[in-house]
């Protein structure tokens, strides 16, 4: 019996659906690359943009054929569309089996257990699925998600996530060590702390996020750190220390920050100004001299005007950014922003996304440029490919073990990558 699984989205949408695979995989699925075998498909979707979630959509339909041609099949629909539509997901698509929304994930293995004794008629004297699943499985060979929180308590206006996932809850001090142990005996190199305002982090036990970093950062085993997605407001002291001292965190931040203009950004409820956090991430430079450092960017929020947008390029150039993630405003049904005035025209909207992925793309290059001739620890998602202590795609000029640590020398770039030869078959992180 095989299991497939598709994911839209982030990378909490990603670490969703390996977790939800965990019941399956205990009653024996093995995962397959291949659609066709599978007996068991879970797709994890995305909501944050219509985009996303209409990819998502699109996808449902086009399995049905996939589940018509063996109606034993299993289709599961999980994530954060399915929280925001899932009544209509399952009026519009029948073949579905089961949907899981975002906030159903807690009690995933319970509900999957009756959903499946129920379409396949299964007694009390078979397995059931487990109630707890470990967690902390790698989503390659050699790194690991590791889920410290679920939901979000801030409320920018743009944003629908806490209204898919909830408020935040927080996972247990010591099951968050227990999970990157068990990652680490199970291959992992790499340890990657998931939330959505992952920074804000407050165990019921009472430690933060800069605690966490330090304890994750004694696992025995553990190579590299890496945490997603922090928020600028806790971006305080007490972390820049945790991140500039803790010798397996890696020096890159990605902290998103949306756009250069003040009067967007309280628009936004974004709770910090440009100054701010240019101010905070100033320090931590001070602390971690070669961070890279990546953001994320809005264009065309409702009222943006031309000299805000240019605000926005100026902050690029003051920021640094070593990249960005880009995005044209969506309009989120029921979120604040979808009822505000100044609606921009989508094709102003595309100049100036257009101008902004020039000037991001040129941030880039720049830094790219800067690595030639440096020396980089490239950890292989392949035989050839990975990703730099810098988040940096590097590329050796000769295969080496997928999983290893290579020590390598920056020869080249392409535009969005390095060029690398190995100095050493393989070092620590």
């Amino acid at each position: 019996m095989k299991l497939f699984i598709r994911s839209f989205g982030c990378q909490m949408s990603v670490a969703d659906a390996e977790e939800m695979a965990r019941p399956w995989l205990a009653r024996g699925f093995t995962p397959t690359g291949v659609m066709d075998e599978a007996d068991a498909l879970i797709l994890s979707t995305c909501t944050v943009r219509q985009h996303a979630e209409d990819k998502a959509v699109s996808e449902i339909g086009r399995l049905l054929p996939w589940k018509q041609a063996d109606p034993n099949r299993f289709l599961i629909v999980a994530g954060c569309a399915a929280e925001r539509i899932g009544p209509w997901i399952r009026k519009r698509f029948p073949h579905v089996d089961l949907v899981v929304g975002a906030k159903t994930m807690p009690q995933y293995p319970q509900v999957l257990e009756e959903a499946v004794r129920e379409r396949f008629d299964w007694g009390p004297e078979r397995e059931s699925f487990p109630d707890h699943q470990p967690k902390g499985a790698a989503h390659s060979e050699s790194s690991a998600f590791v889920t410290i929180m679920r939901g979000c308590n801030y409320a920018c206006t743009y944003c629908i996530v806490p209204s898919v996932r909830g408020r935040e809850l927080y996972s247990p001090f010591d099951t968050i060590l227990e999970e990157s142990r068990r990652a680490v005996s199970a291959g992992a190199k790499e340890i990657i702390l998931l939330g959505q305002t992952v920074n804000s982090y407050k165990a019921p036990s009472g430690e933060d996020f800069a605690d966490l970093l330090r304890a994750v950062d004694s696992v025995s085993g553990v190579e590299r750190i890496r945490f997603t997605s922090p928020h600028p407001f806790y971006l305080n002291d007490r972390l820049a220390a945790a991140m500039a001292e803790c010798g397996r965190v890696m020096p890159h931040l990605h902290l998103p920050a949306q756009s250069g203009s003040d009067r967007l950004l309280k628009a936004m409820r974004r709770n910090y100004t440009v100054e701010e956090y240019l101010e905070r991430t100033g320090r931590l430079r001070t602390l971690i001299p070669d961070l890279a450092l990546s953001t994320d960017l809005i264009v065309g929020f409702p009222g943006e005007t031309e000299a805000e947008f240019r605000m926005t390029l100026d902050f690029v150039e003051k920021g640094d950014f070593c990249s960005a993630y880009c995005f044209k405003f969506s309009a989120r049904e029921t979120t604040p922003a979808a009822a505000m005035e100044g609606k921009i025209p989508e094709p102003e909207i595309e100049r100036r996304l257009d101008l902004l992925l020039k000037a991001v793309n040129a941030r880039t290059r720049k830094h790219l440029r800067a690595m030639v001739g440096t020396r980089v620890k490239l950890l292989l998602e392949d035989k050839t490919d990975g990703r730099t202590q810098y988040h940096f795609k590097g590329r050796l000029d000769a295969p080496g073990e997928p999983g290893s640590i290579v020590e390598a020398e920056v020869t080249g770039h392409s535009p969005t990558a390095l060029k690398c030869t190995a100095l050493a078959e393989r070092t620590a992180a």
